[in-house]
């Protein structure tokens, strides 16, 4: 299913998408970065860049927080990300599940907005 943009927004179900939206934290794979609990401020649909936190559907349904590390190509030929862990012990990532589809990016990760406000480069990677 190809995601439709209008004026920077993903379009779901015939109206467009919020540009912003939240995500909780569950599990431990993005440790030090993100603990289980935060909370997080996303763009939806925005184009991410490489060491961007996103959020992202795997081809199992999965949705998950990762890192996106470098573009690659799926098994199909399309354009995607290679999406990893912080904490490479644990969690489900690309070494895994593959090259994520760029219309499998949901989200870029602007913000950590509880406990404490953390942005920019400080969740970029260490």
């Amino acid at each position: 299913m190809q995601r439709r943009r209008q004026r920077g927004l993903a379009r779901r179900g015939g109206r467009p998408a919020a540009p912003f939206g939240t995500a909780r934290v569950r599990g431990r794979s993005m440790l030090p970065t993100l603990q289980e609990g935060d909370l997080l401020l996303v763009r939806n649909g925005a184009a991410p860049r490489p060491a961007d936190l996103v959020v992202a559907r795997f081809a199992d349904g999965t949705v998950a927080v990762k890192r996106a590390v470098e573009r690659r190509r799926t098994r199909t030929g399309d354009e995607g990300w290679w999406l990893l862990s912080d904490n490479p012990e644990e969690g489900v990532d690309s070494r895994h599940r593959g090259v994520v589809a760029d219309d499998r990016v949901l989200a870029v990760v602007r913000l950590r907005v509880w406990p404490m406000p953390r942005l920019g480069r400080r969740l970029r990677a260490r």
